[in-house]
């Protein structure tokens, strides 16, 4: 095999650096500054968002023929709650294999797309394109794309921009680095991420926030759900403020970073965690469907 090239050797060292400072991360909760109004606690834990608890499974570059056709059949085995709206992203190869194989209950979304109309455009794929085989929503901002990449915020909120304008709903990342944390910017860092996709995007209905603290990408390791809990908190009130209360009151704010069927549930318990986007334990049938169904615990008494 010959030798990749040194901006992919450099693209691959740089993830690698990402992901081995994720390992540093003190497993005590790190206390972030407060720039927003806390919520009181509730007696009865609920979703702070009006829609559906929302659950997307980023399958990333995984996959074969094979074994996305046994994770499908897994998934129209799973008995899942109703209320809950779930989306998988396959790699782009296997949109179609998966469209035409799985159950209606779930939506497909495609990892990434181009800026705008398709052309001379070498590797991209339209949101036409995406619209045109039944691809329903799309994976924009996610740190990967940002840090390894190399895609900025004002590119990314454009790209968002287009594609809502074609009628592919958007689940826009956001998320700060393990420096950026520990140097007490992860407020500023999510807030100037949300400040593109506002600047691009005028109707917010058909968009879900990922918030996914890039050191807990890959690595094992999860911000608390008081962690994740402070941040929702603060994006939601970073949209009230300056987008509009109706959009900060109805907008689903969802959690990525290696969760897992073993820890899903305490963090659902959280009023402002109206989701999951979820990474490795997605390619797992059943953990990806009690993942779904963690749903539950948004009932449970607090």
């Amino acid at each position: 095999m010959a030798a990749p090239s040194s901006l992919a050797s450099s693209h691959l060292t740089r993830l690698a650096d990402l992901r081995r400072a994720g390992t540093a991360v003190a497993a005590a909760p790190q206390q972030l500054r407060i720039g927003c109004s806390r919520r009181r606690a509730q007696r009865v834990v609920a979703m702070a968002g009006s829609g559906k608890f929302f659950v997307g499974g980023n399958w990333k570059c995984n996959g074969t023929k094979d074994s996305v056709s046994k994770l499908v059949t897994e998934l129209n085995a799973a008995t899942l709650e109703p209320d809950v709206d779930v989306v998988v992203a396959p790699p782009f190869i296997y949109i179609d294999q998966v469209k035409s194989s799985l159950t209606d209950r779930i939506e497909v979304s495609a990892q990434n797309v181009w800026i705008g109309k398709g052309g001379a455009y070498t590797g991209e794929i339209s949101a036409e394109q995406l619209v045109d085989i039944g691809c329903q929503w799309v994976i924009l901002g996610h740190s990967e794309r940002r840090h390894i990449i190399g895609e900025d915020d004002e590119f990314i909120g454009k790209k968002a921009a287009y594609a809502l304008s074609q009628n592919v709903k958007v689940i826009a990342c956001i998320g700060e680095l393990l420096e950026e944390r520990e140097a007490g910017k992860t407020f500023d860092v999510c807030f100037k991420q949300m400040k593109a996709f506002a600047d691009s995007i005028t109707n917010w209905a058909d968009v879900v926030v990922a918030y996914e603290p890039v050191w807990a990408i890959g690595t094992g390791k999860v911000a608390t759900p008081e962690q994740a809990q402070e941040v929702h908190a603060a994006v939601r009130d970073w949209l009230k403020t300056n987008v509009s209360p109706d959009v900060a009151s109805s907008i689903r704010i969802i959690y990525g970073g290696s969760v897992n069927a073993a820890n899903c549930a305490e963090l659902a318990k959280k009023e402002d965690i109206d989701g999951f986007l979820v990474g490795g334990a997605s390619l797992k049938g059943p953990d990806f469907a009690t993942i779904i169904n963690s749903v539950t615990s948004k009932k449970v008494a607090a």
